[in-house]
């Protein structure tokens, strides 16, 4: 985590929206613990897991909730009262459901980033950084689909001729390892079935930890001059592995792609190379908005990429063993369990 730029935290209020999900849990234990007089503001709309996250915290006064949906543009408009940065997690997110109910998935992934953006200009919120994911470049699903309209929102959402002081940068990451209803608690649940339904022998996911999910923010909120789009340097996995570093001796049934399902993930495309700058930890997609790819301040220390420079979960030099996935799982089983 970088702290190099000019913007430093002093008693900042953050407002997570979706907060109560796993990547709000992890952040708020985290952010508390690193900068304690940071005040945080849970905004989500299930009141059972704000009721459960708020016992942990119940002698916090650090931490605030809020019942609110992102549709609701009054509601975040309120919410926003005395807040310095927001962190937009909520989203509609899980593929096949996202499928099966378009309407819903465009309502919360891109008129809900439509009212934050409105909100957080009008309300005058110093920083925003929006959750985004590898299925937003080159998406073949709705989710991927509108969470690429919502990135392009929040870039274009920054202000050239300065109307407003609000600055909007996006993170893009992949699979979150362990986190709710992905890949890994899945088969873990399936463990001792015998059996694995695997979609396709040759699919590969990007792995993140949580850990490096949040670092990835952070370095987005101190390094962040707006409109650009931060991606980790994480390594990648077969599907295939996942499952044997789970179940070693379990039989595996291919079930065949889902709808929407991509084969291998890609953070960064062909169209995104001219833009893209290379950092040690990490890649950031430059705006072509008001020929900002170009501005050294923006590029910094960073190294421009070939123009025929692809990120995907394939081509990845970086693969993560079936060894090292097990070892991670053995320390980190019961928090996935929870």
């Amino acid at each position: 985590m970088s702290e190099s730029s000019s913007y430093k935290l002093n008693k900042a209020s953050i407002l997570i929206t979706g907060g109560t999900g796993s990547f709000g849990q992890e952040f708020v234990k985290q952010t508390l613990i690193k900068y304690p007089n940071i005040q945080i503001t849970i905004y989500s709309r299930d009141e059972m897991k704000q009721w459960e996250m708020a016992l942990k915290y119940n002698t916090d006064d650090r931490i605030k909730f809020i019942i609110g949906d992102i549709r609701d543009k009054e509601r975040v408009f309120r919410a926003l009262d005395g807040i310095d940065i927001v962190i937009h997690a909520a989203a509609t997110k899980i593929v096949p459901i996202a499928e099966y109910n378009p309407f819903e998935c465009i309502k919360t992934n891109i008129i809900g980033a439509m009212n934050l953006i409105d909100a957080c200009i009008n309300k005058k919120i110093k920083r925003v950084v929006a959750l985004s994911t590898d299925k937003a470049s080159n998406p073949i699903n709705l989710y991927g689909a509108t969470k690429l309209a919502s990135d392009k929102l929040f870039l274009a959402a920054n202000s050239n001729d300065q109307s407003h002081e609000t600055i909007f940068s996006v993170v893009r990451y992949g699979n979150v390892m362990g986190s709710r209803g992905s890949v890994i608690p899945y088969f873990l649940s399936l463990k001792d079935t015998g059996i694995l339904p695997i979609t396709d022998i040759k699919m590969t996911r990007f792995m993140i930890t949580l850990e490096e999910a949040i670092d990835l923010v952070w370095t987005s909120i101190f390094e962040m001059y707006g409109g650009e789009i931060f991606v980790r340097k994480i390594p990648s996995m077969k599907i295939l592995d996942i499952a044997k570093a789970i179940a070693p001796d379990a039989k595996v049934n291919i079930i065949g792609i889902r709808p929407g399902e991509k084969i291998h993930e890609q953070m960064i495309g062909l169209e995104d190379a001219p833009h893209t700058v290379e950092y040690k930890n990490y890649y950031k997609i430059l705006p072509s908005l008001y020929n900002w790819s170009s501005d050294k301040q923006r590029i910094g220390i960073g190294k421009t990429v070939k123009n025929d420079f692809v990120y995907d979960s394939f081509s990845n030099d970086n693969y993560m063993s079936i060894d090292d996935l097990q070892k991670w799982i053995e320390k980190n089983y019961n928090r996935i369990n929870k």
